[in-house]
């Protein structure tokens, strides 16, 4: 056995989901040396590809990069030679990733319980709006939608703004992916001492609100509801964001009183630490206002790049609030390829986000980005199916493929 094979490698996937969340979980095990089986619509495709900024391939960028890794097949599974097909790689892989609304793939004839007869070691990720139940089940939404009901809209902006998106309106679709991708490695090792297959339901608000810290716990016993507070957070000050002499932004965060000591060393200001002043947290939270100017006053003093350095230097966590230009000329995304080139047979060299995690021994990899509706459906049938010419060609013309 290879000591450096992809932790995955041998995994098969069929991917029969839309947009972004379910197919991220599948991309990530693609990254990890899963063979991931990418199946669309013939002649329509993945929604994805039609989402956001227009390639020159014809297909959005947002497709060409969250599709990678995957070989891309085209099947009809309504038609019913096409969903014969579908139960025949079924036989054969040991996941299905879905997002379809809660019932559809029953109504076609390829629920979980009817694969499971085919092959009951199948795992299935199903991602939907609101879950496989509850009474909102049935109902359509997106990531937007997830976010602001899951409670992290509400908390996004001031008091004076509406609720606003927190940075991207597709958090929730990669969060959901990544707790999909999360549980079809926990399915996989239960398999393997069990055998049995199982279903992963998840809902696109789930991960949103885990993330949501300590706000039901405190919730319930106090009746406490956060309201929006801009940039800041209600446990710790000095913890916002800070303007610079140069225009630019950093985050400046102070989580203990510990830390504060050393900001107020850095800024020359030792007394602000004292008991007597706001050495202690609770202090620094009824002066918020007070504190937060006097910290402004100190960062507006020095360019981004001084500040951050002077910070360093005394030990107190500062970070640049970077846009993507930013980004790419940081040394640090580039040494650990958080921002890696990609050489890609259809767009050339291109820069995006690397692989997370990192593993030292068996990392993964991108060995190509989103490839062009069906590139690999005949090399796939007949790898899989043994499918011969003449009846690829007669499923071709059928529609089927």
């Amino acid at each position: 056995m290879n000591e450096n094979a992809k932790p995955l490698a041998g995994i098969k996937v069929l991917d029969i989901a839309t947009f972004v969340a379910a197919p991220f979980a599948a991309a990530s095990m693609a990254e990890f040396g899963a063979e991931v089986i990418k199946i669309e619509k013939p002649g329509v495709g993945d929604s994805l590809r039609n989402l956001g900024t227009s390639s020159e391939t014809g297909d959005s960028w947002f497709w060409i990069n969250e599709a990678r890794n995957k070989k891309c097949i085209t099947l009809d599974l309504k038609q019913q030679q096409g969903a014969e097909l579908f139960r025949r790689m079924v036989k054969q892989a040991d996941v299905v990733i879905e997002n379809f609304r809660p019932g559809t793939l029953e109504r076609w004839g390829l629920g979980f319980e009817q694969l499971q007869k085919i092959n009951p070691g199948l795992i299935m990720l199903r991602i939907s709006a609101y879950g496989q139940d509850g009474p909102k089940k049935d109902l359509p939404g997106f990531a937007r939608i997830a976010q602001a009901y899951a409670g992290l809209t509400y908390l996004t902006g001031t008091q004076e703004t509406a609720p606003l998106i927190p940075g991207s309106t597709t958090l929730a679709d990669y969060l959901s992916g990544l707790y999909g991708a999360y549980g079809i490695m926990l399915a996989l090792r239960s398999r393997d001492q069990t055998g049995k297959g199982q279903i992963i339901d998840v809902a696109l608000h789930d991960g949103i609100f885990r993330f949501l810290d300590e706000i039901a716990v405190v919730y319930d016993k106090t009746g406490m509801v956060r309201e929006r507070m801009g940039t800041e957070t209600d446990s710790s000050c000095p913890h916002s964001h800070y303007p610079t002499a140069d225009g630019k932004w950093v985050a400046i965060a102070c989580t203990n009183d510990k830390m504060f000591s050393r900001l107020a060393e850095v800024m020359q200001q030792p007394d602000l630490a004292s008991e007597k002043k706001w050495g202690l947290k609770q202090s620094r939270l009824a002066d918020r206002d007070a504190v937060n100017k006097v910290v402004t006053v100190f960062t507006s003093s020095l360019a981004r790049e001084d500040l951050i350095q002077r910070c360093a230097d005394g030990d107190v966590p500062c970070g640049p609030v970077s846009s993507i230009a930013d980004i790419f000329s940081e040394e640090q995304f580039a040494v650990r390829d958080t921002l890696t080139t990609v050489e890609d047979p259809r767009i050339g060299s291109v820069k995006t986000q690397g692989v997370v995690p990192k593993l030292s021994d068996t990392p993964g990899e991108i060995n190509h980005l989103g490839k062009g509706m069906g590139a690999d459906t005949r090399s796939v049938l007949q790898e899989w199916l043994d499918i011969e010419e003449d009846d690829y060609l007669e499923l071709e013309q059928m529609g089927v493929v």
